[in-house]
This record gives C-alpha cells, sequence and structure tokens, in this order.
C-alpha cells in the first residue's frame, strides 16, 4: 500500500502535536502531584472523555471490531452489560470513596481499608496487568502497519529487509509515547486521550458509514449472515447456540457483573482519570459523562466486523492485496471449506507463510485483520491518512493510559512503600519518570506474547480474570462490610488468582491445543470457545476470593469503627452535590443513562 503526501502529513502532524502537548505541559509538571495525579484540577467533562478513551486503546479498537466478525452483534454486550452498568455504579456509589479518602491509587486505598499485605498484592499483579495490556496495544499497531505495508517503499529505499517493520514499529511507537509521557506525567496523557477521543470518531464514522451503505444497511446484513450474528440475546439460552458459546449465566455473571465491575470500579487505569477531576462531585460525574458515548460505540467498532463478514468482492470492488497475499500462502483461500469468511483472511504462520490451522484441521481466521481490511477497501487516498492516524490515536490511548497508571502504582504503592519510605518530593518524581522507561521497555517483551492469539481481545479478557475478578469479591466486601478484614482480603485476592490459573490450566477452548490458552495441567472440561473459558474462569475468580474473605475474616478480628470512616459505606456519610440544575446531578444522569441502556438492548433483542 502506498500514502499519499497528503496521508503521510496528516500522520505526522498527529505525532508532532501530541508530543506538543507533552512540551506544553511540561512546565505545569513540577511536583510529583503534577505528574502523577494532574495536580487533581481536570474538568469533569475532560477527565469523563480521558476516562472513556484510556479505555479505548487500540486493542479495543482492533479486537471488538475482530469479535464482532467472531461473535456478531453479541459483542455490544461488552458494552451495554459489560461497561455501562459498572460505569454508573463506580460513579453513584465507589468514587466518594476513592476521592473522599484522598488516596492516590486504587493499591493504597486497599493500605487505607485494609493492610500492607493486601495493597503490596494488587499493586504488584496490577503492574504486571498494566504491562500485558500495553504490550497488546503494541502488538496490535506494530502488526497493523506492518500487513498494511505502509512502511515498506521506506525500508526498500533505505535498503532494510522488510521482515524488520513489526520490531520497528514496536519501538518507534514506544518511544513517542515515552516522549509526551516523561514531559507532562498524567495531564499530557489525559489531554492527549481527548484529542484521541475526538480523531477516532472522525476515522471511524465515515469508515462505518461507506461500508453499511456497500452492505446494504443493518436490513443487508440481517439477510446475509446468520440470526446467531445479528441477534444481541436470542440464542443466549445454552452456549450451543450462538456465536459466542456462552450460556446467559456464563454472559451475565462473568461479563456483566465480574469482569464488567472488576474492571470498570477497581481497575486503577480508568479510576485514576476520575480522581484528577477538581471536585467530588467532578469525580462522580466522569464516568456517566463516558458512558453516553461509550453507549454508541459499538456501532463504531464493533459493526466493522459484521460489514466484513457480509460484504464479498465484487468486480468494481475488489478483495484488497491483503487478503489474497494472506489467502495464497497455503491450500486454502477465502471459500474452501464453505466457510463464509467475507473479507476476513487466514492467519498465516510467519516462519512457513503457510495458512494456520487448529487441531481439527480448519484454517484459522485472523479477525485482528477486520479494520485494515476495510480501510483498504473503503478509504481512498487522503482519507487512508485520517483512518490510519485515528487507528495510531487509539493505540497512543490505550498504551499511555497503561503506562500512566504503572508509573503511578510502581512509584507510590511499590518504591515508596517498601524500598524508600522518605525521600523529597523530587525524588520521587524522578523515579516515577524512570518507572515510565521501565515500564514501557517491559512491554515491548509482551508485545510478542499477543501474537499466540487470533483474537486480541480473547488474551486480554483472559488477563481481566485473572486479576480484576477476585480484586473485585474483596472491594465489594471492603467498601459495603465493615467486618472484612485484612487477612481476609489478602486470603481471598490470593486464592481467587490461583483459581483462576488452576481453572485456565484444567480447561481449553475448542480446537485449542493446550499451552498458553490452557490446559497445561490436564484436560478435565473444554469450552465453546476462548471467550466462554475467560468468563468462566472469572466466575472461579470471583467465587473463591468472595467465599474464603468471608470466612477468614469471620475468623479473625475486625479494625474498630472509628478507623473506617471514609472507607466503608456504612460508616461515611453521605457525600454533598454541589449545587447545580437537576439534569447535571449524578443520579440524573445515571437514570438517564440506565432508560437508554435498556431501550438499545429491547431493540436490538
Amino acid at each position: 500500500m502506498t500514502l499519499s503526501a497528503l496521508d503521510w502529513t496528516l500522520i505526522f502532524v498527529y505525532f508532532a502535536f501530541v508530543i506538543g502537548v507533552g512540551v506544553a505541559l511540561k512546565r505545569y509538571t513540577r511536583t510529583s502531584t503534577d505528574f502523577f495525579q494532574a495536580g487533581r484540577a481536570l474538568p469533569a467533562w475532560v477527565c469523563g472523555l480521558a476516562f472513556l478513551s484510556a479505555n479505548l486503546g487500540a486493542q479495543e479498537i482492533i479486537g471488538m471490531g475482530a469479535s464482532g466478525a467472531k461473535y456478531g452483534i453479541a459483542t455490544s454486550h461488552f458494552y451495554w452489560v459489560g461497561a455501562i452498568p459498572a460505569m454508573v455504579f463506580l460513579g453513584i456509589f465507589m468514587m466518594p470513596f476513592y476521592y473522599g479518602s484522598r488516596a492516590r491509587s486504587v493499591p493504597e486505598y486497599l493500605r487505607l481499608r485494609f493492610d500492607e499485605k493486601t495493597r503490596a498484592f494488587n499493586a504488584l499483579s496490577f503492574a504486571a496487568m498494566t504491562v500485558f495490556s500495553s504490550g497488546i496495544s503494541m502488538y496490535a499497531m506494530a502488526k497493523l502497519l506492518q500487513l498494511l505495508h505502509v512502511l515498506d517503499a521506506p525500508f526498500a529505499a533505505l535498503g532494510l529487509d522488510p521482515s524488520w517493520i513489526f520490531h520497528v514499529c514496536i519501538v518507534a511507537s514506544a518511544i513517542i509515547v515515552l516522549v509526551y509521557i516523561l514531559l507532562g506525567g498524567l495531564s499530557s496523557a489525559i489531554y492527549n486521550e481527548v484529542l484521541q477521543f475526538f480523531l477516532i470518531v472522525a476515522g471511524f464514522v465515515p469508515l462505518v458509514y461507506l461500508g453499511l451503505r456497500n452492505a446494504g444497511g443493518w436490513s443487508g446484513i440481517r439477510q446475509t449472515l446468520s440470526p446467531d450474528h445479528t441477534h444481541l440475546w436470542q440464542g443466549f439460552g445454552s452456549a450451543s447456540t450462538n456465536a459466542m458459546g456462552v450460556d446467559a449465566f456464563g454472559l451475565a455473571m462473568g461479563l456483566g457483573f465480574v469482569l464488567s465491575f472488576g474492571y470498570w470500579c477497581t481497575d486503577f487505569l480508568v479510576v485514576q482519570r476520575a480522581m484528577a477531576a477538581q471536585s467530588m462531585t467532578a469525580a462522580r460525574r466522569v464516568p456517566l459523562i463516558g458512558a453516553f458515548p461509550k453507549m454508541v460505540f459499538p456501532f463504531l467498532v464493533v459493526m466493522p466486523g459484521l460489514i466484513a463478514l457480509s460484504v464479498h468482492p465484487s468486480a468494481d470492488a475488489p478483495v484488497p492485496a491483503i487478503v489474497q497475499s494472506m489467502s495464497d500462502g497455503g491450500a486454502a483461500t477465502n471459500s474452501d471449506n464453505g466457510d463464509n469468511g467475507g473479507l476476513i483472511p487466514f492467519k498465516v504462520d510467519e516462519a512457513s507463510n503457510k495458512i494456520v490451522h487448529d487441531s481439527e484441521g480448519r484454517p484459522v481466521r485472523d479477525y485482528d485483520l477486520v479494520i485494515p481490511v476495510l480501510l483498504l477497501r473503503y478509504f481512498p487516498t487522503g482519507m487512508l491518512g485520517l483512518g490510519l492516524t485515528a487507528l495510531m490515536a487509539s493505540f497512543m490511548s490505550g498504551m499511555a493510559g497503561n503506562v500512566t497508571a504503572f508509573n503511578t502504582v510502581w512509584t507510590y504503592d511499590i518504591y515508596q512503600a517498601y524500598i524508600r519510605k522518605t525521600a523529597s518530593d523530587a525524588h520521587y518524581l524522578m523515579v516515577g519518570r524512570l518507572a515510565t522507561v521501565f515500564g514501557i521497555a517491559a512491554s515491548v517483551a509482551t508485545a510478542y506474547v499477543a501474537a499466540q492469539f487470533n483474537n486480541i481481545m480473547d488474551v486480554l479478557q483472559l488477563v481481566f480474570a485473572f486479576v480484576n475478578a477476585p480484586l473485585l469479591g474483596t472491594f465489594l466486601l471492603g467498601m459495603f462490610w465493615k467486618r472484612t478484614t485484612g487477612h481476609g482480603a489478602f486470603t481471598g485476592l490470593l486464592a481467587g488468582t490461583s483459581a483462576a490459573a488452576i481453572h485456565q490450566g484444567l480447561t481449553l477452548p475448542a480446537g485449542a491445543a493446550a499451552g498458553v490458552k490452557g490446559g497445561w495441567i490436564a484436560l478435565v472440561h473444554t469450552y465453546p470457545s476462548e471467550m466462554a473459558q475467560n468468563f468462566y474462569t472469572a466466575i472461579w475468580a470471583f467465587t473463591v476470593c468472595f467465599v474464603l474473605t468471608i470466612v477468614v475474616s469471620l475468623l479473625t478480628r475486625p479494625r474498630p469503627d472509628a478507623e473506617l470512616v471514609g472507607l466503608v459505606h456504612s460508616l461515611t456519610e453521605k457525600p454533598k452535590e454541589e449545587p447545580m440544575a437537576w439534569y447535571l446531578r449524578p443520579a440524573s444522569l445515571a437514570a438517564v443513562i440506565i432508560v437508554s441502556l435498556v431501550v438499545l438492548n429491547i431493540v436490538f433483542y
């Protein structure tokens, strides 16, 4: 693929702008509070868009498009069941504890509520998760640029082997994110996330519009695809009657409760954006403001997967070269075995240049290529630069969010807590910047692990099942049951994480070989899909953590009530709202969101 001068100009202007934001904010980043918490002085709408954009990384843009093709419109459950209710709960019930306690991070709240060992466990597991998540973003972007052949011509002109494109993209993208975070800290990340939000919308609205017009609209997609790809809830009575391979209990409990609330209510990556707001009321409104655009994002990121599945090559719109090249490496093509894959190419092994087959001999689709394929098909020269910039913006957003969360947790909850407890503010600021460098370097290493999955959302949900699922049990008991003890919380977290590992080691998704996808202990059960395995891994992790936390708490001595004021719901005064119009109050916003959510589920039932 060859980019025009206009395409390259758009890309370079974007890179210059994001670094420029860091340069402009550098003079305001003088203390560790400025660097890690943006001075707790940002408006609610800025934090709200950053709250959403931090989650809108390359893994979501590419991963949700992949899941849309793999599982159909049911992928919208990740938004309408697996995000919005938890965002409302966070804004109404949990932000008063986070913001009111003046904790600088989620692990620090755990120290205030429980003890040091609980904080340490969460800090270490969260730091590992952010590195993995950032690495997934790196992998997604590098793979995208390699497969689009964007850099083939420059590499050829320099006499460099094209096989180095993937590695150079990872390193170059890491350096760009590193520079603007080192300069402006969290403020730089947040303001760039707001910019990236608008770029993503600008890049994907025309893509979806052109794709839907070509597919004959939603009615055309429904006529082309099977019902299990076009209905939101139908077929979830059994795991065998829907494309996701999950029953209603697994969906509601695994995604709608454990993974959803575990991520949106306890993950410091998103909570950090709300904690940067200028007041308690503003902090409570942050996730509610983010929920409104979050509700319509399935139409931007899930719909492309359905379009790619329903649209087929024609005389006036042939198969993009990327699909042809990835269907020529072996004996299979896009129409082999009666496989109705639309424009989605097969996964090709880089070493042998042959199509990858599962354990049953079926060719494996590379669903992560949905967005690149559609960009090449529908965007002409000039617009292609906009589309690529939108994808790069999503990458920057996701990676920067993880890195800023990592450097805060590392500095406050690991270094200051256990390595050097008393030092100057300037010293901790320096450590935070060094942690940024280390976090990005570690992310580069984990980027290569993601290459073993044909859908990056699958591996991302697996990581969340290990870290966020047991943590949800700890938080719910800690915030709403004053009898919960530090020994109970720590034991529950440890047991829940172990339960996730054991469950994953004893199960496999259908068609997978034992290894990184599970079955590395023994094969006791096979799930219909990787997503089903992830949901039940999360359920086991949460349940074990919840039960053991209660048992151990009842056997150990609780803390006095006086020490838990502001940390437990029953011992904390209800937050007072600032004077404002009724439609700006958190409760009013939450009511509108819930009604809208019910309507969407009914319409697409």
